[in-house]
C-alpha cells in the first residue's frame, strides 16, 4: 500500500485521511492549524454546519454520495455531534424576479430541485406557510453538526485506523513528501490545503480566494429549525441561516459571503444587521423579545476556500510526487466530506496500480 501525505486538518483533510486509513494505508496528517484551533484562515471549525445542497444537478455527485453518510452518523453514531434538523428554505419574490443574484442563491434555492428526491420528508410549502415577501418555499429533514465535537471525533476515527499526526507550517507542496511518520518518502500527496492553495509553492492556485463569513454564536434554541432565505435587503453578500448545534453547542446565526474580504475581525456594524434579520425570520429563537432576547456566546469570523470553476479534484505530478488536490469547496465542505474523499480515493488506487506496474518493470 502507498505511503501518503495529507496536507490539512479541516474536514475536508481529515475525511480523505480516514478513507484513506481504512483501505489499510500509513496516512501521516501534516497542518499548520488541527481541531481546537479558532483562526479565521481555518475555517472547518467556524462552519455551522449542516446540509443545504448547494450545487446543480450536474454537479451533484459529492452531496448525493456524503448525504447518507452523515444521515447514518446521525442516527447510529451520537458521539460524532451530528443531528437531525428540519430545514426551511425560503425564496423570496424579489430573488426569483431578478433570477437569483444574491451569493448564496445557488441550487438551494432553484424550483423543482434535483435534492427532493434525495432529502427526507421532503414538501413545497403551501401558500399560507409563506411569510410576506416570499415567492415559495421548501421543506425537508437534514443535519446540524457540532464542528467543536465532530472534528475531534474524526481524529479519534483516524487515529484508530493509524493516522498520524504533525504540525507544520509548509512554503511549498513538495515539501510535504518528507514529512510521512514511516521517515521514507511519501509516494502520494493530497492536498486539502483550503485557502492556502492561494499561495503555496507548487500549486498557487489565483482561482481561489476567500468568502468571508461572519457569524455569531448564541445560547437560544432554534427548536429544531433551521431556516435560509434566498437573499436580504442588507445586500448581495450578506445572507440569512439559523441552525442549532447537537449536544448543546449553541446556534449559529449568519451571515455573510464577501467574496475576495480577508478580514478575520467580526465587524459590529453587520452583527447587529445578522441579528435583526435572523430574529425577524425565526422569532422563535428569542420568544418575540427581539434581539435583546439574544444571549451571544461569541461572533466569529471564517474565510471559506472559494474557487472560481469550483472544487479542484484531480491528480497531479509535482517535483516527482503524484499530488491528489481536493480543494475549494467553498461553504459546502462538511456536506461534499465523503463524496470527495471518495473520489480522492479512487484517485489515489489508480496512482498505486502505476506505480505498482513501473515497480515491476
Amino acid at each position: 500500500m502507498p505511503t501518503i501525505v495529507v496536507l490539512g486538518a479541516g474536514v475536508s483533510g481529515l475525511t480523505c485521511a480516514l478513507l484513506l486509513a481504512k483501505k489499510g494505508n500509513e496516512v501521516t496528517v501534516i497542518a499548520k492549524h488541527m481541531p481546537g484551533d479558532y483562526d479565521a484562515e481555518y475555517t472547518s471549525p467556524w462552519a455551522g454546519a449542516n446540509v443545504l445542497p448547494m450545487a446543480m444537478a450536474k454537479d451533484s455527485r459529492w452531496e448525493r454520495r456524503t448525504w447518507p453518510e452523515l444521515a447514518r452518523l446521525a442516527k447510529e453514531v451520537p458521539e460524532a455531534g451530528i443531528h437531525f434538523q428540519t430545514v426551511r428554505v425560503l425564496r423570496r419574490q424579489k430573488d426569483v424576479a431578478e433570477g437569483f443574484k444574491a451569493a448564496l442563491s445557488d441550487g438551494l434555492f432553484q424550483p423543482n430541485p434535483w435534492y427532493k428526491d434525495l432529502m427526507p420528508d421532503y414538501r413545497e410549502l403551501p401558500k399560507s406557510e409563506l411569510p410576506e415577501g416570499m415567492h415559495s418555499g421548501c421543506e425537508f429533514t437534514s443535519v446540524c453538526i457540532n464542528t467543536a465535537i465532530y472534528l475531534p471525533w474524526l481524529i479519534g476515527q483516524c487515529a484508530k485506523y493509524g493516522v498520524k499526526f504533525k504540525r507544520a507550517v509548509l512554503k511549498h507542496i513538495s515539501e510535504a513528501a518528507h514529512m510521512s511518520h514511516t521517515g521514507g518518502k511519501a509516494d502520494i500527496i493530497i492536498n486539502a490545503s483550503g485557502l492556502l492553495a492561494c499561495r503555496l509553492g507548487g500549486v498557487m492556485d489565483k482561482a481561489v480566494y476567500p468568502a468571508r463569513g461572519q457569524i455569531i454564536l448564541v445560547r437560544n434554541s432554534a427548536k429544531g429549525l433551521m431556516p435560509t432565505v434566498s437573499g436580504s435587503d442588507d445586500g448581495e453578500d450578506e445572507v440569512i441561516y439559523v441552525m442549532e448545534r447537537a449536544y448543546g453547542g449553541g446556534t449559529i446565526l449568519g451571515g455573510t459571503y464577501m467574496k475576495g474580504n480577508w478580514d478575520p475581525n467580526p465587524d459590529p456594524n453587520i452583527a447587529m444587521r445578522i441579528m435583526k434579520r435572523t430574529v425577524q425570520t425565526h422569532p422563535e429563537l428569542t420568544g418575540g423579545k427581539g434581539i435583546e432576547g439574544l444571549d451571544i456566546i461569541r461572533h466569529g469570523v471564517g474565510l471559506r476556500p472559494a474557487r472560481e470553476g469550483g472544487v479542484r479534484i484531480e491528480k497531479e505530478m509535482i517535483d516527482g510526487t503524484w499530488v491528489v488536490h481536493n480543494y475549494g469547496h467553498a461553504g459546502w465542505g462538511y456536506q461534499g466530506s465523503y463524496g470527495c474523499a471518495e473520489r480522492v480515493v479512487e484517485l489515489v488506487d489508480e496512482i498505486a496500480g502505476q506505480l505498482k506496474r513501473t515497480s515491476k518493470l
